[in-house]
């Protein structure tokens, strides 16, 4: 016994968007782009489609929602199949565009876990102490919460911007050094605020530039030896070996950080710069006085070797 119900050999627009699962206005721009041929219209001037344009706007359908944009949809129906191919050039077509596809998903894919690996650092170490790398961070751990400071965290940042990774970690020793003995820390307050008072008020030939040059000399000698007590000082050779095990062909290359030598081995995504680049391009607003001082204390320093 036949059922009494006849389908319709033709639908209107709004009919075809309901059944294939889109929009009545994402079907007129699949026309627009030429996507899919304009069907017959009927003696109302309304768009009629049939059974093949209803199989077309589903494998349209499909195909996008798997992430193939319309252009390349589009090109992959203009491919003309081969007679008696049923369609096979539209596939090659298709299988040409999927295999593009997926190699963009693989990437997204890469980039996804890179990103979600980076979030979960920064939920486990602290934000900021998240975004540097785990070179410098594997360094850090072993500090109480909250004994670095955001000042420590922003001249690690810098550091290992300029110098990369390991010259970030080696300088860590020194915040480390700080964090873990009180007075020394606040020897180092002073004489950072010593500097900071030799504004652009201050001359050059200010006596008060050469005596602070000298508290400055003599905090590094004092910070410098308990680094050496502490051990800091062995754990980093053990960091130039851990680097060097990790980048063996830029140990071979004699660089020790980086292929060009500026330690940045490790850019994360970042153009890479040389040091002297980087440098000239982070503004520090130190005055006439302040960097005398700061060459004064440099001559200090030579001259103890």
């Amino acid at each position: 016994m036949y059922s009494s119900f006849v389908p319709p050999r033709q639908v209107r627009i709004g009919d075809a968007a309901a059944f294939v699962g889109t929009t009545p206005r994402a079907i007129r721009h699949y026309h627009e782009i030429g996507l899919l041929p304009e069907p017959v219209r009927g003696g109302d001037g309304r768009r009629r489609y049939g059974y093949e344009d209803m199989i077309r706007l589903l494998w349209i359908r499909r195909t996008a929602d798997a992430g193939i944009a319309l252009d390349d949809i589009r090109d992959a129906f203009a491919d003309p199949a081969p007679a008696g191919a049923g369609g096979a050039g539209d596939d090659d077509g298709i299988a040409g565009t999927l295999e593009r596809l997926e190699k963009t998903l693989v990437a997204q894919e890469a980039e996804l876990r890179r990103q979600r690996t980076a979030v979960q650092r920064m939920r486990a170490e602290g934000s900021r102490m998240g975004l540097l790398s785990d070179f410098v961070t594997g360094r850090l751990t072993s500090l109480p919460e909250g004994s670095l400071r955001q000042a420590d965290l922003d001249t690690l940042l810098v550091t290992e911007r300029i110098f990369g990774p390991l010259g970030a970690a080696v300088q860590a020793g020194r915040f480390i050094a700080l964090a873990t003995h009180p007075d020394l820390r606040e020897e180092s307050d002073r004489v950072d605020a010593a500097e900071e008072a030799l504004d652009d008020t201050i001359a050059v030939d200010d006596p008060r530039v050469a005596r602070v040059a000298a508290e400055r000399h003599a905090f590094e000698e004092a910070l410098h030896a308990v680094i050496e007590d502490s051990g800091l000082a062995a754990g980093d050779d053990a960091l130039f070996d851990s680097w060097d095990a990790l980048h063996p062909d830029a140990a071979d290359e004699g660089a020790g950080a980086g292929a060009d030598g500026t330690g940045q081995g490790s850019g994360r995504g970042h153009e890479l710069m040389s040091a002297f680049e980087a440098i000239g391009k982070m503004p520090y607003d130190f005055s006439p006085a302040r960097l005398r001082c700061m060459e004064l204390a440099e001559e200090l320093a030579a001259h103890d070797v």
